[in-house]
Protein backbone atom coordinates (compact mmCIF):
# COMPACT_ATOMS: atom_id res chain seq x y z
CA UNK A 1 0.00 0.00 0.00
CA UNK A 2 2.43 2.22 0.40
CA UNK A 3 5.14 3.63 -1.87
CA UNK A 4 8.68 2.71 -1.93
CA UNK A 5 11.68 5.25 -2.20
CA UNK A 6 15.16 2.90 -2.28
CA UNK A 7 17.89 4.61 -0.41
CA UNK A 8 20.27 1.19 0.04
CA UNK A 9 23.78 1.94 -1.16
CA UNK A 10 23.43 6.08 -0.91
CA UNK A 11 22.19 8.37 1.68
CA UNK A 12 21.64 11.82 -0.36
CA UNK A 13 23.08 14.82 1.36
CA UNK A 14 20.76 16.81 3.51
CA UNK A 15 19.46 19.01 0.95
CA UNK A 16 18.97 16.39 -1.70
CA UNK A 17 17.47 14.17 1.00
CA UNK A 18 14.96 16.36 2.36
CA UNK A 19 13.40 16.90 -1.38
CA UNK A 20 13.06 13.26 -1.92
CA UNK A 21 11.44 12.09 1.35
CA UNK A 22 7.53 11.50 1.78
CA UNK A 23 5.68 15.15 2.65
CA UNK A 24 2.63 16.55 2.78
CA UNK A 25 2.16 19.91 0.12
CA UNK A 26 0.48 22.44 2.47
CA UNK A 27 0.18 25.81 1.08
CA UNK A 28 -0.29 28.45 3.60
CA UNK A 29 0.60 31.42 1.81
CA UNK A 30 -2.56 30.53 -0.79
CA UNK A 31 -4.53 29.95 2.37
CA UNK A 32 -3.42 33.64 4.05
CA UNK A 33 -5.01 34.90 0.81
CA UNK A 34 -8.38 33.38 1.34
CA UNK A 35 -8.22 33.82 5.08
CA UNK A 36 -7.39 37.94 5.01
CA UNK A 37 -10.82 39.30 3.96
CA UNK A 38 -11.93 37.15 7.41
CA UNK A 39 -9.45 38.40 9.49
CA UNK A 40 -9.77 42.11 8.51
CA UNK A 41 -13.31 42.00 8.72
CA UNK A 42 -13.52 40.65 12.37
CA UNK A 43 -10.92 43.47 13.04
CA UNK A 44 -12.89 45.95 11.84
CA UNK A 45 -16.40 44.49 12.95
CA UNK A 46 -15.68 41.92 15.76
CA UNK A 47 -17.96 39.62 16.73
CA UNK A 48 -20.82 40.38 14.46
CA UNK A 49 -18.38 39.57 11.67
CA UNK A 50 -16.79 36.24 13.50
CA UNK A 51 -20.81 35.39 13.86
CA UNK A 52 -21.47 36.03 10.16
CA UNK A 53 -18.58 33.65 9.14
CA UNK A 54 -19.48 31.31 11.67
CA UNK A 55 -22.76 30.79 10.31
CA UNK A 56 -21.45 30.75 6.79
CA UNK A 57 -18.77 27.88 7.97
CA UNK A 58 -20.03 26.23 10.39
CA UNK A 59 -23.26 26.21 9.72
CA UNK A 60 -24.93 27.13 13.10
CA UNK A 61 -25.41 30.15 14.41
CA UNK A 62 -24.67 30.39 18.39
CA UNK A 63 -26.87 33.23 20.67
CA UNK A 64 -23.02 34.09 22.03
CA UNK A 65 -19.83 33.94 21.59
CA UNK A 66 -18.78 32.80 25.18
CA UNK A 67 -20.31 29.53 26.44
CA UNK A 68 -22.46 29.88 29.49
CA UNK A 69 -20.75 28.38 32.90
CA UNK A 70 -24.06 26.40 33.47
CA UNK A 71 -22.95 24.52 30.02
CA UNK A 72 -19.88 23.84 30.95
CA UNK A 73 -20.82 21.86 34.34
CA UNK A 74 -23.85 20.45 31.90
CA UNK A 75 -21.78 18.79 30.06
CA UNK A 76 -19.09 17.47 32.65
CA UNK A 77 -22.16 16.19 34.50
CA UNK A 78 -23.52 14.35 31.62
CA UNK A 79 -19.79 12.89 30.57
CA UNK A 80 -19.28 8.93 30.11
CA UNK A 81 -17.74 8.12 33.22
CA UNK A 82 -15.24 5.98 31.53
CA UNK A 83 -14.16 8.77 29.63
CA UNK A 84 -13.96 11.40 32.02
CA UNK A 85 -11.97 8.95 34.39
CA UNK A 86 -9.37 8.75 31.11
CA UNK A 87 -9.31 12.67 30.92
CA UNK A 88 -8.16 12.87 34.28
CA UNK A 89 -5.91 10.42 34.46
CA UNK A 90 -4.53 12.05 31.00
CA UNK A 91 -4.79 15.47 33.10
CA UNK A 92 -2.79 13.97 36.02
CA UNK A 93 0.39 12.32 34.34
CA UNK A 94 0.33 15.66 31.73
CA UNK A 95 0.53 17.73 35.12
CA UNK A 96 3.38 15.42 36.60
CA UNK A 97 5.63 16.06 33.33
CA UNK A 98 5.14 19.54 32.89
CA UNK A 99 5.46 20.71 36.74
CA UNK A 100 8.82 19.44 36.46
CA UNK A 101 9.30 22.01 33.70
CA UNK A 102 9.43 24.71 35.62
CA UNK A 103 12.47 27.42 35.59
CA UNK A 104 13.82 29.13 38.69
CA UNK A 105 15.15 33.02 38.20
CA UNK A 106 18.59 33.13 37.96
CA UNK A 107 21.19 35.48 39.03
CA UNK A 108 24.88 35.69 37.80
CA UNK A 109 27.20 38.11 39.70
CA UNK A 110 29.33 39.48 36.63
CA UNK A 111 31.37 42.01 38.68
CA UNK A 112 31.45 43.24 41.97
CA UNK A 113 28.39 45.40 42.26
CA UNK A 114 26.76 44.20 38.80
CA UNK A 115 24.41 41.49 38.25
CA UNK A 116 22.08 39.84 35.60
CA UNK A 117 18.89 38.61 36.81
CA UNK A 118 16.81 36.00 34.14
CA UNK A 119 13.79 36.13 35.55
CA UNK A 120 10.66 33.81 33.85
CA UNK A 121 7.32 35.81 33.57
CA UNK A 122 4.37 34.31 32.08
CA UNK A 123 2.51 35.51 29.33
CA UNK A 124 -0.39 37.08 30.55
CA UNK A 125 -3.66 35.96 28.45
CA UNK A 126 -3.72 32.82 26.33
CA UNK A 127 -5.95 31.62 23.31
CA UNK A 128 -6.07 27.83 23.18
CA UNK A 129 -7.64 26.27 20.46
CA UNK A 130 -9.39 22.74 20.09
CA UNK A 131 -10.26 21.31 16.43
CA UNK A 132 -14.11 20.42 16.04
CA UNK A 133 -13.72 18.99 12.32
CA UNK A 134 -13.10 15.43 11.59
CA UNK A 135 -12.61 14.72 15.49
CA UNK A 136 -13.52 15.88 18.79
CA UNK A 137 -10.21 16.38 20.86
CA UNK A 138 -10.53 17.12 24.63
CA UNK A 139 -7.07 15.45 24.15
CA UNK A 140 -5.91 18.97 22.98
CA UNK A 141 -7.56 20.66 25.95
CA UNK A 142 -5.51 18.99 27.66
CA UNK A 143 -2.17 19.20 26.17
CA UNK A 144 -2.96 23.16 26.09
CA UNK A 145 -4.18 23.81 29.19
CA UNK A 146 -1.92 22.01 31.28
CA UNK A 147 1.67 23.63 30.47
CA UNK A 148 -0.18 27.03 30.28
CA UNK A 149 -1.44 26.67 33.85
CA UNK A 150 1.94 25.00 35.03
CA UNK A 151 3.86 28.42 33.42
CA UNK A 152 1.43 30.66 36.14
CA UNK A 153 -1.02 32.32 33.24
CA UNK A 154 -3.26 34.10 34.72
CA UNK A 155 -5.89 33.76 32.03
CA UNK A 156 -6.93 31.13 29.52
CA UNK A 157 -9.75 31.29 27.10
CA UNK A 158 -10.67 28.08 25.26
CA UNK A 159 -11.79 28.35 22.05
CA UNK A 160 -13.80 25.56 19.84
CA UNK A 161 -16.06 25.58 16.84
CA UNK A 162 -19.87 25.63 17.17
CA UNK A 163 -21.65 22.43 16.30
CA UNK A 164 -25.33 22.47 14.58
CA UNK A 165 -25.34 19.06 16.75
CA UNK A 166 -25.29 20.67 19.95
CA UNK A 167 -27.00 24.00 19.61
CA UNK A 168 -24.62 26.17 18.11
CA UNK A 169 -21.96 24.92 21.33
CA UNK A 170 -18.30 23.21 21.45
CA UNK A 171 -18.94 19.74 21.26
CA UNK A 172 -20.09 18.93 24.88
CA UNK A 173 -16.80 16.58 25.82
CA UNK A 174 -14.59 19.30 24.80
CA UNK A 175 -16.73 21.76 27.55
CA UNK A 176 -16.48 18.64 29.93
CA UNK A 177 -13.06 19.04 29.67
CA UNK A 178 -12.42 22.57 29.77
CA UNK A 179 -14.39 22.32 33.33
CA UNK A 180 -11.94 19.21 34.39
CA UNK A 181 -9.35 21.75 34.34
CA UNK A 182 -11.21 24.68 35.72
CA UNK A 183 -10.38 26.66 32.54
CA UNK A 184 -14.54 28.76 32.94
CA UNK A 185 -13.97 31.07 30.04
CA UNK A 186 -15.26 29.09 26.40
CA UNK A 187 -15.75 30.55 23.56
CA UNK A 188 -17.87 29.22 20.36
CA UNK A 189 -15.91 30.22 17.33
CA UNK A 190 -13.59 28.58 15.04
CA UNK A 191 -11.15 28.62 12.68
CA UNK A 192 -9.71 31.95 11.03
CA UNK A 193 -12.52 34.25 13.35
CA UNK A 194 -11.47 32.56 16.09
CA UNK A 195 -7.85 33.54 15.77
CA UNK A 196 -9.02 37.18 14.80
CA UNK A 197 -11.23 37.55 17.40
CA UNK A 198 -8.77 36.20 20.02
CA UNK A 199 -6.17 39.02 18.60
CA UNK A 200 -8.60 41.92 18.45
CA UNK A 201 -11.24 40.92 20.81
CA UNK A 202 -14.52 42.27 20.64
CA UNK A 203 -17.69 42.81 22.77
CA UNK A 204 -19.91 39.88 22.81
CA UNK A 205 -24.16 39.70 21.70
CA UNK A 206 -24.91 39.99 25.49
CA UNK A 207 -22.56 42.87 25.92
CA UNK A 208 -19.95 41.19 27.51
CA UNK A 209 -16.35 42.23 26.66
CA UNK A 210 -13.81 39.47 24.94
CA UNK A 211 -10.68 40.55 26.14
CA UNK A 212 -7.92 40.36 23.81
CA UNK A 213 -5.00 37.66 24.08
CA UNK A 214 -1.53 38.06 24.01
CA UNK A 215 -0.77 34.28 22.54
CA UNK A 216 -2.81 31.73 20.68
CA UNK A 217 -2.10 28.32 21.08
CA UNK A 218 -3.26 24.92 19.79
CA UNK A 219 -3.76 22.95 15.90
CA UNK A 220 -5.75 23.62 13.64
CA UNK A 221 -6.75 23.25 9.75
CA UNK A 222 -5.17 25.25 6.92
CA UNK A 223 -6.65 28.08 7.57
CA UNK A 224 -6.83 28.58 11.56
CA UNK A 225 -3.11 28.18 10.74
CA UNK A 226 -2.96 31.01 7.59
CA UNK A 227 -4.72 33.10 10.33
CA UNK A 228 -2.01 32.36 13.13
CA UNK A 229 0.70 33.32 10.21
CA UNK A 230 -1.00 36.57 9.44
CA UNK A 231 -1.72 37.58 12.95
CA UNK A 232 1.76 36.60 14.43
CA UNK A 233 3.00 39.86 15.80
CA UNK A 234 0.01 41.05 17.05
CA UNK A 235 -0.21 37.75 18.73
CA UNK A 236 2.54 35.08 19.91
CA UNK A 237 2.10 31.81 18.14
CA UNK A 238 3.09 28.07 18.94
CA UNK A 239 3.69 27.15 15.74
CA UNK A 240 2.60 26.38 11.93
CA UNK A 241 0.60 23.21 12.59
CA UNK A 242 0.41 21.30 9.48
CA UNK A 243 -1.03 17.85 8.67
CA UNK A 244 0.09 14.87 11.58
CA UNK A 245 3.23 13.21 11.03
CA UNK A 246 4.10 9.75 12.43
CA UNK A 247 7.72 8.08 10.89
CA UNK A 248 8.89 5.01 12.24
CA UNK A 249 12.65 3.40 12.00
CA UNK A 250 12.26 -0.04 11.95
CA UNK A 251 14.69 -3.02 11.73
CA UNK A 252 14.14 -6.64 11.04
CA UNK A 253 12.96 -6.81 14.91
CA UNK A 254 10.49 -4.90 14.70
CA UNK A 255 6.62 -6.66 14.51
CA UNK A 256 4.69 -5.67 11.18
CA UNK A 257 1.69 -6.04 13.31
CA UNK A 258 2.31 -3.19 15.52
CA UNK A 259 4.09 -0.98 12.56
CA UNK A 260 0.70 -1.51 10.96
CA UNK A 261 -1.17 -0.66 13.22
CA UNK A 262 0.93 2.45 13.73
CA UNK A 263 1.35 3.98 10.80
CA UNK A 264 -2.78 3.23 10.45
CA UNK A 265 -4.07 5.34 13.90
CA UNK A 266 -1.69 8.74 12.17
CA UNK A 267 -3.58 7.94 8.92
CA UNK A 268 -6.75 8.34 10.60
CA UNK A 269 -6.67 11.74 11.73
CA UNK A 270 -6.54 13.33 8.15
CA UNK A 271 -6.20 12.73 4.53
CA UNK A 272 -3.09 14.36 4.29
CA UNK A 273 -1.66 12.66 7.60
CA UNK A 274 1.59 10.82 7.12
CA UNK A 275 3.09 7.42 7.49
CA UNK A 276 6.63 7.35 7.05
CA UNK A 277 8.29 4.02 7.22
CA UNK A 278 11.98 3.88 7.29
CA UNK A 279 13.69 0.27 7.40
CA UNK A 280 16.69 -1.64 6.50
CA UNK A 281 14.38 -4.48 6.05
CA UNK A 282 12.66 -5.40 2.78
CA UNK A 283 11.10 -8.27 4.36
CA UNK A 284 9.58 -5.99 6.99
CA UNK A 285 8.26 -3.45 4.06
CA UNK A 286 6.42 -6.56 2.67
CA UNK A 287 5.16 -7.94 5.77
CA UNK A 288 3.48 -4.30 6.85
CA UNK A 289 2.56 -4.00 3.87
CA UNK A 290 0.48 -7.21 3.63
CA UNK A 291 -0.95 -5.91 7.16
CA UNK A 292 -1.81 -2.49 5.90
CA UNK A 293 -4.02 -4.19 3.16
CA UNK A 294 -5.85 -6.70 5.58
CA UNK A 295 -5.85 -3.80 8.62
CA UNK A 296 -6.85 -0.72 6.52
CA UNK A 297 -9.60 -2.80 5.46
CA UNK A 298 -11.32 -3.48 8.73
CA UNK A 299 -11.18 -0.26 10.49
CA UNK A 300 -13.94 2.46 11.17
CA UNK A 301 -12.17 5.16 8.89
CA UNK A 302 -11.03 3.15 6.12
CA UNK A 303 -11.29 5.25 2.73
CA UNK A 304 -9.88 8.18 4.88
CA UNK A 305 -7.01 5.97 5.94
CA UNK A 306 -6.45 4.56 2.93
CA UNK A 307 -6.02 7.76 0.60
CA UNK A 308 -3.69 9.17 3.29
CA UNK A 309 -1.56 5.90 3.04
CA UNK A 310 -1.44 5.98 -0.45
CA UNK A 311 -0.79 9.63 -0.77
CA UNK A 312 2.58 10.99 -1.99
CA UNK A 313 2.90 12.32 1.69
CA UNK A 314 3.24 8.41 3.22
CA UNK A 315 5.76 5.75 1.82
CA UNK A 316 8.38 3.18 3.00
CA UNK A 317 12.02 4.17 2.75
CA UNK A 318 14.57 1.91 2.50
CA UNK A 319 17.85 2.02 3.79
CA UNK A 320 21.24 0.01 3.91
CA UNK A 321 21.73 0.45 7.80
CA UNK A 322 20.47 1.76 10.73
CA UNK A 323 23.01 4.66 10.83
CA UNK A 324 21.67 5.54 7.35
CA UNK A 325 17.87 5.08 9.05
CA UNK A 326 19.04 8.15 11.32
CA UNK A 327 20.20 10.23 8.50
CA UNK A 328 16.95 10.23 6.97
CA UNK A 329 14.51 10.41 9.93
CA UNK A 330 16.77 13.31 11.10
CA UNK A 331 16.40 14.88 7.70
CA UNK A 332 12.82 14.06 8.02
CA UNK A 333 12.12 15.83 11.47
CA UNK A 334 8.52 13.85 11.96
CA UNK A 335 6.15 15.10 14.98
CA UNK A 336 6.53 11.54 15.77
CA UNK A 337 9.51 9.01 15.54
CA UNK A 338 9.02 5.57 16.79
CA UNK A 339 12.22 3.44 17.17
CA UNK A 340 11.53 0.18 16.41
CA UNK A 341 14.96 -1.54 16.28
CA UNK A 342 17.55 -3.51 18.10
CA UNK A 343 18.75 -1.27 21.56
CA UNK A 344 15.51 0.97 20.37
CA UNK A 345 16.97 3.15 23.31
CA UNK A 346 20.53 3.15 22.08
CA UNK A 347 19.00 4.49 18.67
CA UNK A 348 16.54 7.18 20.20
CA UNK A 349 19.57 8.72 21.95
CA UNK A 350 20.96 9.57 18.47
CA UNK A 351 18.23 11.39 17.30
CA UNK A 352 18.80 14.82 17.07
CA UNK A 353 15.35 16.11 15.16
CA UNK A 354 11.83 15.03 16.34
CA UNK A 355 9.06 16.24 17.71
CA UNK A 356 8.72 13.83 20.53
CA UNK A 357 10.48 10.04 20.33
CA UNK A 358 8.79 6.89 21.04
CA UNK A 359 11.15 4.03 22.32
CA UNK A 360 10.79 0.76 21.86
CA UNK A 361 7.16 -2.13 21.07
CA UNK A 362 5.05 -0.89 23.68
CA UNK A 363 5.63 3.01 23.07
CA UNK A 364 3.48 3.58 20.68
CA UNK A 365 2.14 7.47 19.19
CA UNK A 366 -1.36 6.88 20.54
CA UNK A 367 0.09 6.59 24.06
CA UNK A 368 2.20 9.86 23.78
CA UNK A 369 -1.82 11.33 22.36
CA UNK A 370 -3.38 10.87 25.52
CA UNK A 371 -1.59 9.35 28.04
CA UNK A 372 1.77 9.14 28.35
CA UNK A 373 2.33 12.40 30.30
CA UNK A 374 3.82 13.95 27.07
CA UNK A 375 2.50 16.92 25.09
CA UNK A 376 1.34 15.89 21.64
CA UNK A 377 1.27 19.72 20.24
CA UNK A 378 4.19 19.11 18.38
CA UNK A 379 6.21 20.63 15.46
CA UNK A 380 5.29 19.14 11.85
CA UNK A 381 6.53 19.68 8.43
CA UNK A 382 10.20 19.51 9.24
CA UNK A 383 10.02 22.26 12.06
CA UNK A 384 11.50 19.72 14.35
CA UNK A 385 14.88 20.76 13.24
CA UNK A 386 14.57 24.26 14.60
CA UNK A 387 11.36 23.95 17.40
CA UNK A 388 9.87 22.14 19.96
CA UNK A 389 6.76 20.93 20.97
CA UNK A 390 4.15 22.97 23.72
CA UNK A 391 5.87 23.07 27.02
CA UNK A 392 5.70 24.96 30.21
CA UNK A 393 8.75 27.38 28.23
CA UNK A 394 6.47 28.05 25.65
CA UNK A 395 4.23 30.59 27.93
CA UNK A 396 7.18 31.75 29.60
CA UNK A 397 9.29 34.47 28.64
CA UNK A 398 12.68 35.79 29.56
CA UNK A 399 13.51 39.16 31.24
CA UNK A 400 17.01 40.20 31.80
CA UNK A 401 16.99 42.27 35.00
CA UNK A 402 20.42 44.78 35.04
CA UNK A 403 21.41 45.83 38.30
CA UNK A 404 25.24 47.70 38.51
CA UNK A 405 26.75 49.93 41.10
CA UNK A 406 28.00 53.31 40.12
CA UNK A 407 31.65 51.49 40.96
CA UNK A 408 30.64 48.52 38.39
CA UNK A 409 29.56 50.63 35.87
CA UNK A 410 32.55 52.99 36.14
CA UNK A 411 34.79 50.06 35.59
CA UNK A 412 33.09 48.73 32.52
CA UNK A 413 32.54 52.58 30.85
CA UNK A 414 35.57 52.76 28.48
CA UNK A 415 34.95 49.36 27.06
CA UNK A 416 31.50 50.58 26.65
CA UNK A 417 32.70 54.02 25.29
CA UNK A 418 35.09 51.97 22.43
CA UNK A 419 32.31 49.71 21.42
CA UNK A 420 29.83 52.95 20.91
CA UNK A 421 32.93 55.01 18.99
CA UNK A 422 33.30 51.49 16.80
CA UNK A 423 29.65 51.45 16.18
CA UNK A 424 29.55 55.01 15.44
CA UNK A 425 27.02 55.28 18.12
CA UNK A 426 28.98 57.71 20.48
CA UNK A 427 25.68 58.97 22.28
CA UNK A 428 25.67 55.95 23.95
CA UNK A 429 29.08 56.26 25.41
CA UNK A 430 28.24 59.44 26.38
CA UNK A 431 24.72 58.22 28.30
CA UNK A 432 27.83 56.33 30.46
CA UNK A 433 30.38 59.27 30.57
CA UNK A 434 27.73 61.66 31.78
CA UNK A 435 26.71 59.26 35.03
CA UNK A 436 30.33 60.67 35.60
CA UNK A 437 31.08 64.26 35.36
CA UNK A 438 34.72 63.86 37.05
CA UNK A 439 35.76 61.10 34.36
CA UNK A 440 35.44 57.66 34.80
CA UNK A 441 38.38 55.66 35.63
Amino acid sequence: MLNRTDLRGRVPAPGQLRAVLPRAEVDVDAAVHQVRPVVEAVRDRGVEAAQEYTERFDKVLPTSVRVPAAELRRALGELDPAVREAVEESIARARVVHADQRREDVTTRVAEGGTVTERWVPVGRVGLYAPGGLAVYPSSVVMNVVPAQAAGVGSLVLCSPPQAEFGGLPHPTILAAAALLDVDEVWAVGGAQAVALLAYGGTDTDGTALDPVDMVTGPGNIYLTAAKRMLRGIIGIDSEAGPTEIAILADETADPVHVAADLISQAEHDTLAASVLVTTSPELADAVDAELARRVAGTKHSERVGEALRGKQSGTVLVSTVDDGLAVVDAYAAEHLEIQTADAAGVAARVRNAGAIFVGPYAPVSLGDYCAGSNHVLPTGGFARHSSGLSVQSFLKGIHVIDYSADALREVAGKVVALANAEDLPAHGEAVTARFPEGAA
